[in-house]
């Protein structure tokens, strides 16, 4: 996994048109029709982790769910079931990831502390021919088509599954899958910025109609939508006059 550390929200939009000059160049695409995913944290020294490996590590298929066969059936187990789980909160083995670099970006700034000293971390992910072999990880990437929650449209939601076969399907982590070598299931770049970016960063995408509530759609979310723009917003101007 390449790392690059930026300083500004700019440096940022022109690193995402570079990144996928490269990946366009590559010969290593999965298909002419793979696109780049991407994925924001509001913390850099976070790793890449579902939500399930955050509760228990490598569980298995059937323990994850006793009563669902869909689970241990198929290139693509209970997709529709996990995806829905994911977005009601649920420990999901899923990894969600976006389309859209800007929705990743407000994913990683929205809940961040403005603080000099801290960095967000926004994750792009390259699809390429999968590895394969016995021992191991397979990581397999879902797209936009799936009956679930209406977040997963407004969000542009793709998801990737990591697994391992060992006489057993186990849910596998994402320590290795990324590192050059014999295990690489793809390509993956590692963006940070500061997080003094949050609040020009949430405004600029405030203007596009990207916030809170443009992509959850509760009334929550508009309270939360409303705050930022009268504290956060607000604020930033106040420093600066």
């Amino acid at each position: 996994m390449e790392e690059r550390n930026l300083d500004t929200w700019e440096e940022f939009e022109k690193e995402v048109s570079d990144v996928r000059k490269q990946y366009d160049q590559l010969d290593v695409k999965f298909s002419s029709s793979s696109t780049l995913l991407f994925r924001g944290q509001e913390k850099s020294c976070w790793l890449l982790t579902p939500t399930l490996d955050r509760k228990r590590e490598r569980m298995l298929f059937k323990e994850y769910d006793k009563f669902s066969m869909e689970l241990l059936c198929g290139r693509c187990p209970g997709y529709a079931y996990m995806a829905y789980l994911r977005h009601h909160g649920f420990p999901s083995p899923l990894l969600d990831w976006t389309r859209s670099p800007y929705v990743a970006a407000f994913f990683a700034f929205n809940k961040a502390t403005e603080d000099s000293n801290s960095r967000v971390s926004i994750y792009v992910f390259g699809e390429t021919s999968h590895a394969s072999g016995n021992g191991m990880p397979v990581l397999y990437r879902y797209g936009p088509s799936v009956r679930t929650h209406r977040r997963h449209v407004l969000q542009q939601s793709e998801y990737t599954l990591c697994c391992f076969f060992d006489d057993k399907w186990f849910f596998e982590n994402y320590d290795t899958i990324f590192d050059q070598g014999r295990h690489q299931q793809g390509l993956c770049w590692k963006i940070t910025l500061p997080t003094t970016e949050r609040s020009k960063v949430l405004r600029a995408l405030d203007e596009y109609n990207l916030n809170a509530f443009s992509l959850f759609e509760s009334e929550d979310s508009m309270m939360e939508m409303l705050t930022v723009r009268e504290f956060d917003f607000k604020k930033g101007r106040a420093l600066t006059a």
